[in-house]
């Protein structure tokens, strides 16, 4: 039949085999997504998170050991200071009380017979004395009579003594009994209770805590922590915005008051706390909230940008790269942003950091080289090497990455 080879294929068939073949092998010209040059604000800005709280809590606990007799507040109750929050069964402490002014009053006695056995003992000593002088008794009952005084005045002084040792008892049970009312310290509002009435507190060891009082709920502050590679930048007086889950469209605002010397280690992540205050007038931030908080260190409203993905695109052919000479001690990139952001600490003489970008020039990439600063983790801004306008490489083509890619998928 005509139009069949030998084997029975036909020769389009053949011939179209042939021009696939000859597609599959045949590299498409790559395309490159460019962006432009722009002008416009800059910021740098740390993340960081914490937890919301009350500027002063105080944790209420009880010196004595004993049952809740009655409760005086609740959650949310809003106390004065020297407000009664809650009392313990007195008995006991009454009881303990009443022993020691027993006790007192025994002392005081002790102390009144014993001035009555020295009284007499210094008047047996001085009609001795009269009597030795008339030579009508000895020396020895002379000064048996004398030593018998001296006894009596040790005895006297000896229960005065156990008359403040019985005054220091019976102050101590009475202070155990006033312990039994436990009192507010500060004003503010009742945030927690740990007591029910009823309920036995054991303060054998430590003060069991049974209320915890906020000072001011319109006045919170928040402990973020600042990772180390960022604690260089943020300081006392610096705005911080931040956002908790339960306002997610909401955004509040506070002043960095302090950043803390004492570091915290979790899993060989360094922080620093930062103390933020923030006020709260509508009481919405509540203790213990977690907060998604940004600072801003630093901003330029009139700045040149570059896309961050620019900073990042590298071309697949090796010689591109080594196109421009690197300056001895500056890397060919800056592939981050907070690596962009950080160049000022590696020289002194010229301000940024080098960094390569590529322009698009007879359809091949040729690298740029610029200085670039502290970036807003989507445009980084550009200190030289381009201008504004100016057309940067910022993805397609045929990149390191998505050439080694295709060589591991194939030509299919």
């Amino acid at each position: 039949m005509v139009g069949r080879s030998k084997g029975g294929i036909s020769l389009g068939k053949l011939v179209l085999i042939a021009v696939l073949l000859a597609g599959c092998n045949r590299r498409q010209a790559p395309g490159y997504r460019t962006d432009v040059v722009t002008r416009g604000p800059v910021s740098e800005v740390v993340n960081a998170t914490g937890g919301v709280s009350a500027i002063m809590t105080v944790n209420v606990g009880s010196q004595v050991s004993g049952i809740v007799d009655r409760l005086y507040v609740d959650f949310n109750s809003v106390v004065k200071k020297a407000q009664l929050l809650a009392s313990l069964d007195p008995r006991l402490f009454q009881a303990q009380l009443e022993k020691a002014e027993a006790s007192l009053a025994s002392a005081k006695a002790n102390v009144e017979k014993a001035q009555a056995a020295y009284n007499d003992s210094v008047r047996i000593a001085l009609r001795q004395r009269e009597l030795r002088q008339q030579g009508l008794i000895s020396q020895a009952e002379l000064d048996t009579a004398v030593a018998s005084g001296d006894q009596n005045a040790a005895a006297l002084s000896a229960a005065k003594a156990s008359v403040l040792q019985a005054k220091a008892d019976r102050d101590m049970a009475a202070t155990n009994l006033a312990f039994t009312r436990i009192a507010s310290p500060i004003d503010g509002i009742v945030v927690s209770r740990s007591v029910d009435v009823g309920q036995t507190v054991a303060a054998a060891f430590q003060a069991p805590t049974l209320f915890l009082i906020a000072n001011d709920l319109t006045k919170m502050q928040i402990l973020a922590n600042i990772d180390e590679a960022d604690v260089d930048k943020v300081h006392a007086g610096l705005e911080a915005k931040f956002t908790v889950d339960a306002y997610p469209g909401e955004t509040f605002s506070g002043i960095i008051r302090d950043v803390r010397q004492a570091p915290t280690t979790i899993q060989n992540v360094v922080t620093y706390p930062a103390v933020i205050d923030a006020p709260n007038p509508d009481r919405k931030l509540r203790q213990g909230m977690t907060a998604s908080v940004t600072i801003t260190t630093a901003r330029k409203d009139d700045a040149l940008r570059v896309p961050n993905a620019a900073l990042r695109w590298t071309p697949e052919d090796a010689a591109l790269q080594e196109t421009m000479p690197q300056r001895q001690g500056v890397p060919p990139h800056a592939r981050t942003a907070s690596a962009a952001s950080r160049g000022a600490r590696d020289g002194a003489k010229q301000a940024g950091r080098a960094a390569r970008v590529y322009k698009v020039e007879n359809g091949r990439p040729v690298p740029v080289l610029v200085r670039v600063g502290f970036s807003d983790g989507q445009r980084t801004e550009l200190i030289e090497g381009l201008a504004d306008g100016d057309r940067m490489i910022v993805g397609g083509g045929e990149s390191r990455g998505s050439a080694q890619s295709a060589r591991r998928r194939g030509p299919f």
